[in-house]
């Protein structure tokens, strides 16, 4: 018996089984948080019934029920009773003062599901549950009850969206383009004055733009006003305790019944909501809405990241492989990239604030543009900032990844290059370039990847709850790299942990890490993909 375990053991037979045991504990781990992840966004765009729950007390209360779980009892455990609460999300914030109430289930003497109720998702406060008494346009009532009333909503809310939309561009795009020119006139008479040039013609142009603008501003402003007047429809609604709430169409986002749904309505509801998701801007402190600018912000500050960190990390791998003589100083700067890459990331972060920040950012707005100041233009927190700081902190994966890829290439390619009359630096482009650009991209991948996931040097470089612009837009020079911008992580991290309401806001974290984690799957793919078919060329060039 001896002598089987002894040969199991030289053969390895353990060790295979451990190691096998370890791969299958680590994917169900993965699985398993997937899973989790997956089941508690779902709850996030998949309509729930609502329910009348009627207690013993021969009150009601009107919701939908979100979660289930078991009171704590500390008595006797011989006398211990499993009991169980819900919890209901009731919705009406500004008549309850909050979303979600907890119900013993041993007070509750019966729970149906109401025909005639809604759910309308508004602008403001979330949800309201309950009825519709009646709709008014103006002081004429044009529909009564709930069913009629729903039919004479969806009638009337495609324009009341068309004009909010109206409303939207005014104020951002032709007020908001009169702001930003009126401050760059103002920036450029600021400019004159500093250079002691207080009259003249350029003067005299500048001052005789503000009173056009002006005039400008007053009409748009007008506009407004007549299209937010021309709103006149209110829905008079009511709560299952009869309380009634007067609210403008023009606070509508969406109105329907959930308990009246097909499988077919509720999966297209799911897709409607999946898209307002990712397309739409956030709302009630990043609670509602979509995620729109953090998806922006975390894919263009990944990108400006691999443009600043693919080209230094290669660069630096080339000239320590291929061009330093190896020796002591070497071996030095190689184990402090290695190490580099176990810093925390905070540390890269306060870097980033010193020197990027301060330093740097601080002397380009006393050179080029000292007339904003004391208000900072590239000496505050911004996308370019960060995403600097990020190359940095991603820049030790790119050289390890590019060393070895480059230890890989046979000496004999770079010597069969050299004998066929190619320079060093020829043999360097043409022949071991191509031959280590997988390399190159895995070690992108790993970058990209710890890029997209990261938040502590972000929260001190540049990124905010919510940014009222992108860094992209049709100012000149359209591309702001000095503006802050949103990023999926801090959103997660601000949602989960910032919000004031925390049972509305745990599915808006689980949906916005399940997009976070879709993403950074995606680019990786991307990444994959790219180098496999280098590698493809590469073998079909070498046979």
């Amino acid at each position: 018996m001896q002598k089987v375990g002894k040969k199991i053991w030289q053969r390895g037979d353990l060790f295979i089984w451990w190691t096998g045991a370890g791969l299958a504990l680590s994917l169900i781990m993965t699985v398993a948080l997937l899973f989790g992840v997956v089941l508690n966004a779902s709850q996030f765009f998949w309509p729930g019934e609502i329910q009348v729950v009627s207690l013993k007390d021969n009150s009601s209360i009107l919701g939908m029920q979100m979660e289930r779980e078991m009171i704590p009892d500390l008595g006797d455990v011989a006398k211990k009773t499993d009991t169980y609460r819900i919890q209901i999300k009731r919705g009406n914030r500004d008549i309850y003062n909050s979303d979600f109430i907890w119900v013993d289930e041993k007070d509750i003497k019966s729970i149906h599901l109401p025909d005639e109720v809604v759910a309308i998702e508004r602008r403001e406060w979330g949800y309201f549950f309950g009825h519709i008494k009646e709709v008014r346009d103006g002081d004429k009532v044009v529909a009564h009850g709930t069913t009629e009333s729903l039919q004479a909503i969806i009638d009337k809310l495609p324009q009341s969206k068309t004009i909010n939309e109206q409303i939207k561009r005014v104020q951002k795009k032709e007020i908001g383009t009169i702001n930003h020119k009126m401050e760059r006139v103002r920036l450029k008479l600021k400019k004159l004055t500093l250079a002691d040039i207080t009259t003249g013609k350029e003067v005299d142009a500048l001052k005789q733009e503000i009173p056009r603008l002006q005039a400008e501003y007053k009409i748009l402003e007008k506009k407004l006003t007549e299209l937010r007047t021309s709103q006149t429809a209110q829905l008079v609604l009511q709560t299952i305790e009869g309380k009634e709430k007067l609210l403008p169409l023009s606070q509508v986002l969406d109105i329907y019944n959930p308990n009246q749904f097909s499988l077919l309505d509720k999966v297209v509801y799911f897709m409607r909501s999946i898209q307002k998701f990712i397309c739409d801007d956030p709302r009630e402190a990043n609670t509602e809405g979509g995620v729109f600018p953090a998806i922006f912000g975390t894919i263009l500050m990944v990108l400006i990241m691999s443009m600043l960190a693919t080209p230094v990390g290669v660069l630096a791998a080339f000239y320590l492989r291929e061009y330093a003589r190896q020796g002591a100083m070497v071996s030095i700067v190689r184990i402090a990239v290695n190490n580099l890459a176990g810093v925390p990331s905070i540390v890269f972060g306060i870097f980033g604030v010193g020197f990027f920040i301060y330093t740097l950012g601080g002397s380009i707005d006393q050179l080029f543009f000292p007339e904003a100041l004391p208000t900072p233009t590239f000496g505050t927190g911004g996308i370019l900032w960060a995403s600097l700081t990020m190359a940095l902190l991603t820049v030790p994966v790119v050289i390890v990844s590019t060393e070895e890829g480059l230890a890989a290439v046979p000496k004999g390619i770079r010597e069969a290059s050299l004998a066929l009359g190619a320079t060093k630096f020829e043999t360097t482009w043409r022949v071991v370039l191509p031959s280590v650009m997988p390399s190159v991209l895995t070690g992108l991948i790993l970058a990209m990847a710890r890029a997209a996931g990261e938040v502590a040097p972000l929260m001190i470089t540049g990124v905010v709850k919510l940014a009222p612009t992108l860094p992209i837009d049709g100012f000149w020079p359209f591309i702001h790299l000095e503006r802050k911008f949103m990023h999926l992580g801090f959103h997660i991290y601000d949602v989960g942990f910032q919000s004031p309401n925390v049972d509305a806001a745990r599915p808006m974290v689980f949906a916005t890490t399940l997009l976070l984690i879709l993403m950074v799957i995606f680019l990786n793919m991307a990444a994959v993909y790219l180098r496999n078919r280098l590698r493809k060329q590469l073998t079909a060039s070498a046979v």
